[in-house]
């Protein structure tokens, strides 16, 4: 007889581990996944693409109700698990219908954090989470395209990535955007003093607006937003206002069961909750003090999990992350402790005609982190690097370049060390 297996939440995580224990255990459990949203699993980091017109949903779908379907696991989506009763091992969903488990894993993620101001509930405000959000800022954007001789506005609370992302979909559908970050850099977890200048002067140089260091009083309206209030008293008009100020991990099942928490649903290296036959992974829990936002760690908790509930011997380490991406356009590399310090030095490479900027931060040798803007070479070999602590002594001449890269002999660069 197969074993009950009850998955809560069929995101990017939660499908990739059921994807990894068909393969490694396939005909062990019989599986049952219950997710709030009325698909099954898709591409989230593919929203933007949505947003900016180059994607539709159905492309970025990567286990529809067919995948689920041909593979006998159950999928009940727009269906919400309202109640867990560990003795009995049942789940009781929104619609009252009750089902048993043998396990139960919990792959809820991250819920948007919205900001706690007078008019945060009206219509017109929205997080960028799910395709949900999506669908009212297009409904929004489309009204836009329809009123040529009137341009409609849009606020985007945060300047992080998912904020950028949006204020650049929208901009590209016609809205103009005025990004609110309350910091002086943007993507501030990504990015230096320098970089975050670069990119904000290349978003501005698209018209991208920006107020910066500034923070959100009051959104206004009555039936539905009109405006956002800052702090120091500007007023930003808005007909649709984003909220993209960060995430919480979504531990509301977790609470229910007295699982026990800190900031996440807290596991050990087998992805095991406090409760016997419970485990949890991705964006909820929290291994080991750390919380995990992005791909690559969760997917490696996936396969953990996978491994584990085929009865073999795995355990999550924890993982060393990096941040590669593009940003409109703009390629972006981070990793580690890229900030300067009085006991580590900092080799910069900067070729700002070219809006290309590279830095290595290095401590006895070794590296401690870096950052690169405009040019990514060899970012993989630098992280290798960092992951591994080896010495770079060697190759100190050449470091800030990459494995195998050299600046070529015609450009205005300038290259120094900074203690």
């Amino acid at each position: 007889m197969k074993q009950k297996l009850i998955l809560i939440g069929s995101g990017m995580v939660g499908a990739r581990f059921i994807e990894r224990l068909l393969h490694e255990a396939p005909d062990t459990y019989d599986i049952r996944v219950f997710n709030k949203e009325p698909t099954g699993g898709y591409n989230r980091i593919m929203l933007s693409p949505v947003l900016s017109g180059e994607k539709t949903l159905p492309e970025i779908m990567t286990h529809d109700h067919d995948w689920f379907e041909e593979r006998d696991v159950h999928l009940q989506a727009s269906t919400e698990v309202v109640d867990v009763d560990q003795h009995a091992k049942t789940v009781t969903t929104d619609l009252g219908a009750v089902y048993s488990y043998d396990k139960l894993v919990i792959a809820t993620g991250s819920k948007p954090f919205v900001i706690p101001v007078s008019g945060a509930d009206l219509p017109g405000v929205v997080t960028f989470r799910d395709t949900r959000d999506v669908k009212i800022m297009l409904d929004v954007s489309d009204a836009d395209q329809q009123q040529p001789h009137k341009k409609l506005s849009a606020v985007v609370i945060g300047g992080g990535l998912l904020g950028l992302e949006a204020a650049n979909g929208l901009m590209i559908r016609g809205m103009d955007v005025t990004v609110v970050h309350r910091g002086d850099v943007l993507m501030n977890m990504q990015m230096d003093a320098v970089s975050g200048e670069l990119l904000q002067k290349s978003l501005e140089d698209k018209g991208m607006k920006f107020a910066m260091s500034a923070n959100t009083a009051e959104i206004l309206g009555d039936t539905c937003v009109t405006g956002v209030k800052l702090a120091d008293g500007q007023v930003l008009e808005a007909d649709l206002v984003v909220m993209a100020v960060g995430i919480r991990p979504n531990v509301g099942v977790g609470n229910k069961l007295g699982l026990q928490l800190n900031h996440g649903i807290i596991v050990n290296d087998q992805l095991e909750t406090s409760a016997e036959s419970i485990y949890a992974l991705g964006e909820c829990v929290e291994h080991r003090g750390l919380l995990y936002g992005l791909v690559a760690p969760l997917y490696e908790q996936a396969q953990v999990l996978a491994e584990t509930l085929a009865g073999k011997p795995s355990a999550y380490q924890g993982s060393f992350i990096s941040t590669k991406l593009k940003v409109t356009g703009i390629s972006l590399f981070s990793a580690g402790e890229f900030e300067d310090s009085e006991d580590a030095e900092s080799l910069v490479y900067q070729d700002l005609s070219q809006n290309i900027y590279r830095k290595i931060v290095l401590k006895n040798n070794k590296i401690q982190g870096a950052v690169m803007f405009g040019d990514v070479t060899g970012s993989n070999w630098i992280f290798d690097n960092l992951v591994t602590q080896n010495d770079m002594s060697a190759y100190r001449d050449t470091l800030v370049f990459g494995e195998g890269f050299q600046p070529s002999s015609d450009k205005k660069a300038e290259k120094e060390a900074v203690a």
